[in-house]
């Protein structure tokens, strides 16, 4: 009968997971022989072995509780009676017999520890730190109370991982019972140690002793198995001399460390390790409290601090170990002041990291990439930095103080939820790990066994191996993540460079902090920060965390209080974005890039007032590369088309145009682009602009012809000319042009006219309607016979004209002429048509070249604006840009039909062919380029700066102290600044005089 049940039994086994089915069937037979127990019980305890982590090590160590009850004559029929009856505690137990083999050994040693699993209070709240103490405490009057408190320790144990398994407790509460069993057993440790102690020394001087937590114990979050870390504190009873004192408390302190740590009959609790006492191993095992301040205020090291954040008292004297939380605490929280705070921290973790064992990396669940450590790391430099003017987030427990973080703003939402999901599966892993054998380890087992046990325990049933470690992996890539977008934010390391004092002033006190950041009104700026920071709503949380950063970097900026104005508009605009504030938080250098574009001027701000969601951009160094000629051509056209009406039209490629601006302002502002990669990218969006501006207003024109069954009559083309042709518009530049048409074969050509002309008409009224960007300047004067001449002129009208009427100073003007909107075809034409002018075969006549310096004199005698100084005006004074584009355009009259390199719109690019070619010396072409470079890139930041162009260095000293800063000088250099131009721009002017003007 019993062969054939078993038999029954082993294929079901063998289903439900049991990895020896034919040895579990005859464990089960003999359970089943114990008494009269129904098939029914027998099934129940099969279906309870099927759900626990490992089947077969529960059965195996549940017949092993059966043999010690039955070896000590314990009462077996009333277990077994439980067992049928009580679901809760036949879960209990197997739950932790299959989880844990040390608890079953436990078991097997203790077995009427079993009732402690049968108690009904068990699965109601977690027992409070007075409970678990006084339960603890009862070792001290056994006869042996060293051995009495291991037991009463395990017990405790038991019942907790009993909770744990069955009842799925939350990792928290779990790390923080176990923190308060090792507080409880600290104190009872302390208590035997005093027994024994004064009992073999009666007339030992007494001494106030406090035992301090560190790490995991301190912070209420304990492994299973982890060493328990210590300081110990002492201060002499009144009266009495210290240094005997500091001797009974040392020999206690050390006796309580043996207690918990030795192992006897009945094994250990755990080690102690005092090795984050002042000096380490080296120094004092007990101080006084004076002592450690003493240390910590002149020797202590910046990884020391971040140990100090998680000391809590635990045992011993309650009031001393009060003074030292609450004294060292002044300390941690100024800690983040110290000069390279961050760095120390950072650098510290990278090195934990470097010094681990190749081998041990990829399953480290402590201190390897993506564990528990990076999160630990990332949590605390958070709380060390903000925790100096923020007590909400001063929190010892991990999980704490990351939900007191995520609260608060300083971390976001998502990221908060996502880091604390994720530390609280790495922690149940760890503390599943180390259950089985209770044994200190961090490492994840790569035995399948114990890895289908591990799932299995964690909840994977169906797929235990395969699932954990998805799951595992998962969780360590996000948290590697997180680890670095929090852990090396560069808002902490500006933050921390602030004083905490400063962090926290008064309102008196932050106006002479203002005043002193060189904030011209400190009571205005005092009220931005008060309407940005008010009320206790996330929003302004996470605006108190930018602020103290944002006003540094706007104070290294001539106008800071330009930049808190415009940070405030901004932030009015887009504080209730979520993108927002969470970007200036957490995406790498985007606030301090926002600050130092908001304090830089007037160009950049205007354009982000009107268009405020671009701020985005700023996330990524990516997203301010200047868009390609095709991509913003492609946009611009799909906007348009977006559009019934030719008004709407063209608002929406401006649109597209003004965040490309912003686009190039910030990236230039950000360093990132020269001046002639400027100038390409506003040469981009001209094209772009004009090409599709043109395009709405042909389709405008033609639409009655359309109606009347008519195609357009005429193809169309825009040429640029000047800095546009040139491809070196700078943000105040207008777009010089000149229209072109070629009617199509066989439309009638006043009919083709007409057409261009109402279109070139409609394209720029359509572009000088009023907007929320800068204006779209089309200038046509240079176009021939200029303002008196037709607007449009057909190819053939063109070549007419330039065979018989053009003078000299045209084919120089087309010299920068290229034709970049419209019809490809038509504009390979034009550019046919005017290579044989502006390139003369022979070159240029000597009376040619003698009209152009006499226009040129001329220019230089009644240009220069009335008042403006010669040496410091950038287009028409001494060595600037006029000087310096007449003479390479000059060489590339006389030159360029032999130098091909010569025929090029571009200023640089034809002074560098006119080096190659040895018309030019190298060092009067380097002259003539920093000097054109540096009048070009004056131009752009007096743009920048006012909003408005201008062409001469500006006298008012703080916006010169603007222009100088973005030109690359740094704060404090204006008249250096000056000096330089001025220097640059003589030196160019002496080599203009001697290849424009002399023969």
């Amino acid at each position: 009968m019993a062969e054939a049940r078993r038999g029954s039994w082993e294929g079901r086994l063998a289903r439900l997971g049991f990895g020896d089915p034919h040895r579990a069937g005859v464990m089960l037979e003999q359970l089943h022989a114990l008494d009269t127990r129904s098939p029914m019980a027998t099934e129940q305890l099969i279906t309870t072995l099927s759900e626990s982590a490992d089947p077969d090590l529960a059965l195996h160590g549940l017949c092993g509780m059966v043999e010690a009850l039955q070896r000590h004559q314990y009462d077996v029929a009333a277990f077994t009676r439980t067992l049928e009856m009580d679901d809760g505690f036949r879960r209990r137990l197997v739950y932790v017999l299959g989880a844990s083999e040390a608890l079953g050994r436990h078991l097997g040693v203790h077995p009427r520890h079993w009732y402690d699993l049968a108690d009904p209070a068990l699965a109601g709240a977690r027992p409070s730190v007075e409970d678990v103490a006084a339960k603890l405490v009862t070792a001290v009057d056994a006869d042996n109370p060293v051995d009495a408190l291991r037991i009463e320790y395990r017990r405790l144990l038991l019942r907790l991982a009993a909770r744990d398994l069955a009842e799925g407790l939350l990792v928290d509460e779990v790390a923080a019972v176990l923190a308060d069993l090792a507080g409880g057993a600290l104190e009872t440790a302390l208590h035997i140690a005093r027994n024994e102690y004064f009992a073999a020394h009666p007339g030992a001087a007494d001494c106030r002793l406090a035992i301090i937590a560190m790490g995991k114990c301190g912070g209420r979050e304990l492994n299973y198995v982890s060493d328990v870390d210590v300081l110990f504190v002492a201060e002499p009873l009144d009266g009495e001399p210290e240094a005997p004192a500091l001797k009974t408390a040392t020999q206690l302190a050390a006796a309580a460390m043996r207690i918990c740590s030795a192992h006897t009959g009945e094994g250990t609790l755990w080690p102690v390790d005092a090795a984050l006492r002042p000096e380490g191993k080296s120094g004092p095992l007990v101080r006084t409290l004076d002592s450690h301040l003493a240390y910590y205020q002149r020797w202590a090291k910046t990884w020391e601090f971040q140990a100090l954040l998680k000391a809590r008292p635990v045992a011993g004297d309650a009031k001393l170990g009060q003074q030292y939380a609450e004294k060292t605490a002044e300390l941690v929280w100024s800690a983040a002041d110290r000069e390279g705070f961050v760095d120390d921290v950072q650098a510290m973790r990278r090195r934990v990291v470097d010094h681990l064992p190749a081998a041990d990396v990829d399953r480290q669940l402590k201190l390897g990439p993506g564990g528990l450590r990076d999160v630990e790391f990332a949590v605390q430099l958070l709380q060390l930095v903000h925790g100096r003017s923020d007590d909400a987030v001063r929190s010892g427990t991990t999980l704490v103080a990351l939900e007191s973080l995520t609260k608060t703003g300083y971390v976001g939402r998502t990221d908060g939820a996502v880091l604390a999901d994720a530390y609280r599966f790495l922690r149940s892993m760890e503390h599943r790990i180390q259950l089985y054998r209770l044994r200190r380890t961090h490492q994840v087992p790569d035995d399948e066994a114990d890895l289908r046990r591990l799932g299995r325990s964690l909840g994977f049933t169906k797929n235990p191996v395969g699932d954990l470690t998805a799951a595992w992996k998962k969780h360590a890539l996000e948290v590697r993540r997180l680890h670095e977008k929090l852990f090396y934010r560069p808002l902490l390391a500006a933050v921390a460079r602030i004083p905490g004092g400063e962090v926290r002033l008064t309102p008196e006190a932050a106006k002479q902090r203002l005043t002193a950041l060189g904030y011209a009104d400190p009571a205005s700026a005092l009220r931005h920060i008060e309407a940005l920071s008010e009320g206790v709503s996330r929003r302004s949380s996470i605006q108190k965390a930018l602020l103290p950063a944002m006003l540094g970097w706007f104070a290294e900026s001539p106008d800071p209080d330009a930049g808190l104005l415009a940070f405030r508009t901004i932030s009015d605009a887009l504080g209730s974005t979520p993108w927002y504030l969470r970007q200036l938080r957490d995406e790498g250098a985007s606030a301090e890039r926002l600050a130092h574009l908001l304090a830089s001027g007037r160009y950049a701000v205007d354009l982000l007032q009107r268009a405020p969601e671009a701020t985005a951009m700023l996330a990524d160094e990516r997203e301010l590369v200047p868009r390609t000629r095709e991509a913003l051509l492609s946009e611009m056209s799909a906007a348009a088309r977006r559009q019934d009406e030719p008004e709407a039209a063209v608002a929406a490629i401006r649109a597209v145009r003004r965040r490309e601006l912003f686009r190039v302002a910030a990236a230039d502002l950000s360093g990132m682009l020269d001046i002639e990669a400027v100038g390409e990218a506003l040469t981009v969006i001209s094209v772009g602009t004009l090409t599709t501006a043109l395009d709405v207003a042909r389709r405008a024109v033609a639409q009655r012809l359309i109606a009347e069954g008519e195609p357009e009559p005429t193809r169309m083309a825009i040429v640029a000319m000047g800095r546009f042709g040139g491809h070196e518009l700078g943000y105040g530049s207008d777009a010089d042009v000149m229209f072109v048409h070629d009617p199509k074969p066989g439309a009638d050509e006043k009919a083709a006219t007409d057409f261009a002309t109402q279109a070139a008409t409609e394209f720029r009224r359509l572009l000088a309607l009023p907007g929320a960007d800068p204006a779209v300047a089309v200038d046509a004067d240079l176009r021939p016979e200029g303002r008196q001449g037709a607007l449009v002129r057909t190819l053939a009208s063109y070549a007419s004209y330039y065979a018989r009427w053009s003078a000299v100073w045209e084919a120089q003007a087309l010299l920068r002429a290229d034709p970049l909107c419209g019809d490809a075809e038509l504009c390979q034409s034009f550019r046919e048509l005017i290579d044989p002018l502006r390139y003369p075969a022979n070159g240029v006549s000597e009376r040619d070249v003698m009209e152009i310096r006499r226009i040129k004199a001329r220019v230089d005698a009644e240009r220069l604006p009335r008042g403006a100084d010669p040496s410091t005006h950038t287009k028409l004074g001494r060595g600037g840009l006029a000087d310096i584009e007449w003479t390479v355009q000059l060489l590339q009259l006389r030159e360029a039909h032999r130098v091909p390199g010569l025929r090029t719109t571009r200023t640089l690019g034809a002074l560098d062919a006119a080096v190659e070619a040895g018309l030019v010396e190298p060092a009067e072409a380097n002259t003539l380029r920093a000097a054109w470079k540096m009048a070009s890139r004056i131009r752009n930041a007096i743009m920048l700066v006012r909003g408005r162009p201008s062409d001469s260095l500006p006298r008012d000293p703080r916006d010169l102290a603007a222009v100088a800063q973005i030109c690359g000088y740094s704060p404090g250099e204006s008249s250096r600044f000056s000096d330089d131009y001025l220097r640059l721009t003589r030196h160019a002017h002496n080599t203009v005089a001697r290849l424009f003007w002399d023969d």
